[in-house]
């Protein structure tokens, strides 16, 4: 069991993982959370769909890719009954509602699992064709703290997702995301 602290350290992870790679992004994870706990951390954060790379389109809609993913999660989650920092991973996730883009919460072997609620369909977008819509979420207790995990566009979208898991108590929101960005382009 891990000790509740008044103090929550928290490591972000901004590392290139590559689509497709499964292997390859759980070594990446592996590598960040070494370095968080390396820093103190008690939990790492990644980003939206980590695992399997973003933006990872069809390939997952091809179950061996998603069995690929889930079998990956188990093992990472695993190694997080060594007492080190938890970790927050963006990865799909098949469920009995369907395939979501959701986020694993691996702290103590255990996962716990938070599926995007709004999911987008516009420009580079295309998750309601991919994806199934999660359910409105409520906070996750993870070592003393109540944390709103909503996922990139439940931030902003017209589901109020934000609200909700304030009205739920969220003491801190963390959010993960994948979006494309530019740096330094002209």
């Amino acid at each position: 069991m891990t000790e509740i602290s008044d103090t929550l350290r928290i490591a972000v992870a901004q590392m290139n993982p590559t689509v497709g790679d499964v292997a390859g992004n759980a070594e990446l994870v592996r590598e960040g959370r070494r370095d968080a706990a390396r820093q103190g951390a008690d939990l790492v954060v990644f980003t939206e769909l980590f695992l399997c790379g973003y933006p990872p389109e069809d390939l997952v809609l091809k179950p061996a890719f998603v069995a690929r993913c889930r079998a990956a999660t188990e093992e990472l989650a695993k190694e997080t009954n060594d007492g080190g920092p938890a970790v927050l991973l963006g990865l799909p996730w098949l469920a009995e509602t369907g395939l979501h883009n959701s986020v694993a919460l691996l702290d103590g072997g255990e996962i716990k699992l938070r599926h995007k609620v709004d999911l987008p369909n516009y420009g580079v977008f295309d998750e309601k064709r991919v994806f199934a819509q999660g359910p409105m979420p409520g906070p996750l207790n993870f070592r003393g703290v109540r944390l709103g995990i909503p996922i990139c566009e439940d931030i902003w979208g017209e589901q109020d997702v934000c609200e909700t898991l304030e009205e739920r108590g969220a003491e801190m929101l963390l959010v993960t995301n994948g979006s494309p960005y530019y740096r330094e382009i002209m």
